[in-house]
């Protein structure tokens, strides 16, 4: 005989305390993590990576960054310059080849200076430390 499934009451209770105490934990880190980037904001520079330790924690901010190309101006900067095996029939810059042909010497990077977008994103970490 098949056993089949329930829930209960006190599981959906559990489920929906739960989740309103995820919710307080992460309005409260959210506050927290702001706390942290404006206080590394005064210390090291807005959107520079920056250390502190308090006690055997410390919250080190990491800085990345990723940088893409804008498809339709890069496109016609190919096409301007007759590069189209640089170019993906989906419409959109083969910015691995581009970027291969860049470090090659065949093409001028300077050309897609304009092309180039950047992205930064910031990132908290806390880690526990011994003290010896």
């Amino acid at each position: 005989m098949e056993e089949t499934l329930s829930i209960t009451e006190e599981e959906i209770k559990r489920y929906f305390e739960l989740n309103k105490q995820k919710k307080d934990i992460e309005q409260e880190m959210n506050y927290l993590k702001k706390r942290f980037h404006e206080l590394l904001d005064d210390s090291f520079g807005k959107e520079k990576k920056g250390e502190i330790q308090r006690g055997n924690y410390k919250v080190q901010r990491q800085i990345r960054s990723a940088i893409r190309y804008d498809d339709e101006h890069t496109i016609e900067k190919l096409e301007e310059l007759n590069l189209n095996d640089f170019i993906e029939e989906v419409r959109r810059p083969d910015t691995e080849k581009l970027e291969s042909a860049i470090k090659l010497g065949l093409v001028e990077e300077k050309e897609f200076a304009d092309c180039k977008k950047s992205k930064l994103t910031q990132t908290i970490v806390v880690k526990e430390t011994f003290s010896k």
